[in-house]
């Protein structure tokens, strides 16, 4: 029985200490009141320009092409939650005026809108993808020891999302949405098929760093050229709106075989 009133003992003290350290004052709790003061539209103080609307815990952007980000309030900072966590320093916040450092340092003056007509920038009900990508159709015919290859790419656009961060006239990250392509790359000599495929990014995660793949697209497959190791193809990858690509090539042999390098 007493050591049954000892090992309740332990429990409870054990319990009790989790609990304290749970409720430690070091944790950093988010500041609900200056959620609160967020509310609304803000327009920035030197552009005159609608910057941002706080609804709930939602800042949304008058760009149809940026995502909306959860946010928080920590110990005076603007915490936002979209493809990567960021933190913004608050300077001065009132009902009417919210005053922070944006990635550069530099300090970004808001005020609260009393314009009815500024909710217009928000009537958009999602963001708009930057590249509305069309289906697009290629033909080539090509010649190797007299024998005559027809070759077809076609480019798929697809509803595979892919979110790429950029900064705004604030200087704040936010995410745009772009869509991916999937290519299809058909080689026939004759009548006879000699090799088809869907391409999709995944299958070239191997020639490109692991932090980078989930931001990039598909762009195109396009013809390079023939010789005896068979029918060169160049898959291009890159981050929107980048004028640099990872350029892998695809060589289909004559008997139909695959082979990528860079």
């Amino acid at each position: 029985m007493k050591r049954l009133t000892i090992l309740v003992v332990a429990l409870l003290a054990l319990l009790t200490a989790c609990e304290n350290k749970a409720s430690s004052p070091n944790t950093p709790q988010e500041d609900t009141t200056a959620k609160k003061m967020l509310q609304g539209i803000w327009v920035d103080e030197d552009a005159q320009t609608v910057a941002f609307k706080a609804k709930g815990d939602t800042i949304f952007y008058p760009d149809t092409t940026s995502l909306p980000v959860y946010f928080q309030i920590i110990d005076d900072t603007l915490v936002l939650h979209g493809v990567n966590e960021v933190k913004y320093p608050v300077v001065k916040q009132t009902r009417h005026l919210f005053v922070f450092k944006n990635q550069n340092g530099d300090e970004v003056r808001l005020t609260l809108s009393d314009d009815p007509d500024d909710a217009n920038a928000f009537l958009h009900e999602k963001p708009q993808a930057i590249n509305q990508n069309q289906l697009i159709r290629r033909d080539t015919i090509v010649s190797y020891e007299g024998k005559r290859y027809h070759c077809y790419v076609q480019v798929n656009p697809t509803s595979y999302k892919v979110v790429k961060s950029s900064y705004n006239d604030e200087g704040v990250e936010v995410g745009n949405v772009y869509y991916d392509n999937i290519v299809n790359l058909n080689v026939y000599q004759g009548a006879k098929k000699l090799f088809s495929r869907d391409f999709h990014k995944q299958q070239f995660a191997s020639f490109i760093p692991k932090d980078v793949i989930q931001q990039i697209i598909l762009n195109d497959v396009l013809f390079k050229k023939v010789d005896q190791e068979g029918i060169h193809y160049t898959a291009s990858l890159g981050m929107p709106d980048n004028i640099s690509s990872f350029q892998i090539e695809l060589i289909v042999s004559y008997e139909g075989k695959l082979r990528m390098k860079v």
